[in-house]
């Protein structure tokens, strides 16, 4: 998650909007983080946990579960 918050804090710094996905174990990690690194008004959204045992198919129905609220955090 470390790397995906940079790549997220470096696309904000260009003025380009980002969103960090992240899986809902990371919760808690994912907001002190954001705080540590001074950014605690960072966008992210959780998604159910595990990831990694998932098949293709139930990635894409994860994803279809979070698009709206990721099209919103990246456009409100």
């Amino acid at each position: 998650m470390s790397c995906g918050l940079q790549d997220v804090l470096e696309l904000e710094s260009l003025n380009t909007p980002a969103v960090l996905v992240a899986s809902s174990a990371f919760a808690q990690a994912a907001r002190r983080q954001t705080e540590l690194l001074g950014a605690p008004n960072l966008r992210y959204q959780l998604v159910a946990h595990p990831i990694q045992d998932r098949s293709d198919d139930e990635l894409r129905e994860l994803a279809r579960g979070v698009v709206r609220e990721l099209v919103a955090a990246l456009t409100g």
